[in-house]
């Protein structure tokens, strides 16, 4: 293997003072990296697919022979992240103050027989800020929407989603929900019959709901809260594993019955140690959140209980590319970074590759 050397006849504008490369327009090269927008497409793919700026500069090289710094390819990644995030955020903040244009309200009959999906969650990733408290861990916001129609239930329980979208924001609920707001929008609100919002608990999440949307039924995740029921049971019973699992799945069962008085007799019949800091105030937990899991009711209207899709979200948008060891990300960056990501896993790239299209030619 050689050297391929490439040569770009220039023309000098005597009035600006500025280089004119004569084949830029066609061989499509960008102003400011010398590179053509299918190259760059490449860089930013290989950026957000591959756990680390250094890893991608060695994937490039051997993949396409071209060497490219590590510097160099964060640098077309965040500016290409940059102006998808910026344009999401234009879209949100227009449907935000708009919303009877981004989601106008149709009459009951003529809106679809569908169930919009709508889930929250939030994962920590580690920056280069610190807070008060010294902390340089940030929570990163992730939101998926779909409609039931797109979602495929398998016998265990578990569910495969074939159109979805997710959006992400790396700070406050108030900039998240715009985010959250105008993807639901796109996804159908205002024109289906039925909204559910699911999410873990956090209270930021049910008053985002009871703001964006009020018509929606919240529930609490199913698996958080058998979760919190087994971890209660195992610390009232820690040596004995039979007691502890008939304990829990008693008070589980009188939950998925609707029968919620008898769960939380049984627990208020059951107190932990005042010195236990190791689990919820399981009966606390359950009366917050008494008005959101009527299992029985969901089931029979066949909806959907659980957030395991916006927690493993969370892992394939966010945590298999920004939390590897060693990473801290500006805010900047990580937001940049994660908008890309959530473009991949909704299948949208086409949306990342329109953006890079529209990037001005050299100059």
């Amino acid at each position: 293997m050689g050297t391929l050397a490439v040569y770009r006849n220039m023309d000098y504008c005597s009035n600006c003072g500025k280089l004119y490369g004569q084949n830029d327009e066609l061989l499509k090269i960008v102003n400011g990296h010398r590179m053509t927008r299918d190259f760059i497409e490449i860089v930013t793919y290989t950026a957000q697919m591959v756990p680390g700026f250094k890893k991608a500069e060695e994937v490039l090289e051997k993949l396409t022979g071209i060497r490219i710094s590590a510097s160099q390819i964060k640098i077309i990644s965040e500016e290409v992240g940059k102006d998808i995030f910026e344009k999401q955020m234009e879209k949100a903040e227009a449907s935000y103050a708009l919303p009877e244009i981004a989601a106008p309200a149709l009459l009951e009959k003529d809106r679809q027989d569908a169930v919009l999906y709508i889930l929250a969650d939030g994962s920590a990733v580690n920056t280069r800020v610190q807070d008060e408290d010294g902390s340089t861990w940030k929570e990163m916001k992730l939101g998926l929407t779909f409609l039931d129609r797109d979602l495929i239930k398998r016998k265990n329980g578990s569910a495969i989603i074939t159109k979805k979208e997710y959006v992400t924001y790396f700070g406050s609920v108030g900039e998240f929900k715009k985010v959250l707001y105008d993807s639901a929008a796109r996804a159908g609100y205002g024109r289906v019959k039925n909204v559910v919002v699911i999410g873990d608990g956090a209270h930021w999440i049910w008053n985002m709901c009871k703001e964006l949307f009020p018509d929606a039924e919240c529930i609490l995740d199913y698996y958080h809260m058998t979760e919190n029921v087994y971890s209660y049971s195992r610390e009232l019973f820690p040596n004995d594993d039979k007691k502890y699992k008939k304990w829990a799945e008693t008070v589980i069962y009188y939950i998925e019955t609707d029968q919620v008085k008898k769960a939380l007799k049984k627990i208020a019949d059951s107190p932990l140690s005042d010195k236990s800091k190791q689990t919820v105030n399981l009966e606390g937990y359950i009366t917050n959140n008494i008005d959101k899991i009527r299992y029985l009711e969901y089931k029979n209207k066949d909806y959907y209980i659980g957030s395991g899709m916006v927690e493993s979200g969370n892992k394939s948008v966010i945590q298999r590319r920004m939390k590897q060891a060693g990473m801290r990300w500006s805010i900047n960056g990580g937001q940049y970074m994660a908008t890309l990501r959530a473009k991949h896993e909704s299948k949208r790239w086409s949306d990342v590759e329109k953006i890079i299209n529209g990037m001005q030619k050299a100059s």
